[in-house]
């Protein structure tokens, strides 16, 4: 159904993974859909097949949330027929390294914090102001079951997802008396770039991560995403916690024989 005809929705990080997935979920609903990352040229070559899927019109900008003065002039220059972001889907985020904290290199963490959680919160006060004001609309942070348990060598990205936990709670509060929903979506292991961006494109690396697992897909999540917006106006889902049967938490993995 299309629940989202001439709507508009913003997605960061949307070039791939469970951004790119999330926004063909949502040219499936028929939304105009807002979408920006850090590879341009990918976001222009999903534009067709978007328009494809449904979608009632596209605007595509480079973006990377680590730059709050670029945030803020992107979003304030949006043309009049897209300032109106009806939802935001916070998903642009990475990992960098896996390794003991006083062992890792601190760009890792700055790249991770400056991403994660300052883009998080960059994105998130350029747009929410809107929302308030025509008391409508719903925020989506893509979170992590490594929000709710840090993991060995992962002790700052975790923190990042246990932070961007906290944001959306606290940003629900703030929320008291208005009409605009706050939901995170914490997925598992979900089989996206995450892993090469992790260990800087070493492929064989990344594929042992998914070894003998059968991954989530970006697919699983974006519907999780999707299902979550299209509840009634009246309800909010506050979290969403999901992961493969082969996963119990961010610890526990069962890996086939």
């Amino acid at each position: 159904m299309r629940y989202f005809e001439g709507k508009v929705v913003l997605i960061t990080g949307a070039s791939s993974g469970i951004g790119r997935a999330t926004a063909f979920a949502f040219a499936g609903a028929g939304a105009r859909l807002l979408l920006c990352a850090r590879r341009l040229k990918l976001l222009r070559e999903l534009e067709a097949p978007l328009m494809e899927a449904g979608a009632a019109a596209i605007s595509l900008f480079r973006l990377d949330v680590r730059d709050r003065a670029t945030v803020d002039a992107a979003i304030a220059g949006l043309p009049e027929d897209w300032k109106a972001i009806d939802v935001l889907v916070n998903n642009a985020g990475l990992s960098r390294g896996l390794s003991r904290l006083y062992e890792d290199d601190p760009e890792n963490w700055d790249e991770m914090i400056d991403t994660n959680v300052k883009g998080l919160l960059a994105v998130t006060r350029a747009v929410v102001p809107g929302m308030v004001a025509r008391n409508a609309g719903h925020v989506i942070n893509l979170g992590s079951t490594a929000g709710h348990l840090t993991y060995a060598n992962g002790a700052v990205y975790c923190a990042t997802k246990a932070a961007e936990k906290a944001i959306s709670e606290g940003l629900k509060i703030d929320l008291m008396g208005t009409a605009v929903r706050v939901t995170s979506v914490d997925p598992g292991m979900v089989e996206t770039e995450f892993s090469r961006v992790r260990f800087r494109g070493d492929e064989e690396r990344a594929a042992k991560v998914y070894e003998k697992i059968t991954p989530l897909k970006p697919e699983d999540i974006a519907d999780a995403v999707l299902w979550a917006v299209t509840r009634p106006a009246h309800v909010n889902i506050h979290s969403i916690v999901l992961t493969t049967i082969d996963q119990a938490n961010s610890t526990v993995f069962h890996r086939h024989g």
